[in-house]
């Protein structure tokens, strides 16, 4: 059984993710802040950790530097981490901290569950969406269809 530990300081975004990951082959563990994350990890290391980027006084980039850095100490054994972006910028700083997949908020049940899936299975994920879509402009432009394009 999969063992994944879900962190947020706002209860309401930890029952959201314990409901959707939660099943027959996953059980779900709830920090509340950062060190509780990093205490959990230490004692007793679960499969993933899936940490919200804003959390009280040591947030979601915080938790998995300082879980990479325990890494290093060969303290505690690679835990993938799942980061949940408030918004598309916050990706720079999940690619910054390690965390091996994110997803930009608002959450929906299919993205959680293909990340988490994608994690535990050995993978990342990425979440893509809320990307910008790219503007071509001159002969960038694909030709229009029925015309000869030149």
């Amino acid at each position: 059984m999969a063992r994944v530990l879900v962190a947020s300081d706002a209860p309401s975004v930890r029952r959201e993710l314990a409901s959707v990951i939660e099943g027959a082959d996953v059980e779900v563990a709830e920090a509340v802040s950062g060190p509780d994350v990093v205490r959990m990890v230490l004692e007793d290391p679960p499969d993933l950790v899936v940490v919200d980027m804003q959390m009280g006084n040591m947030g979601g980039m915080a938790v998995c530097l300082e879980l990479r850095l325990e890494e290093s100490y060969l303290d505690v054994p690679h835990v993938p981490v799942l980061m949940l972006l408030d918004r598309r910028p916050d990706v720079f700083l999940a690619r910054r901290s390690g965390a091996e997949g994110w997803l930009v908020k608002p959450l929906d049940p299919l993205r959680v569950r293909r990340a988490t899936r994608a994690l535990l299975d050995g993978g990342s994920y990425y979440d893509e969406s809320y990307q910008p879509v790219p503007v071509l402009v001159g002969s960038q432009r694909p030709p229009l269809p029925g015309t000869s394009g030149g």
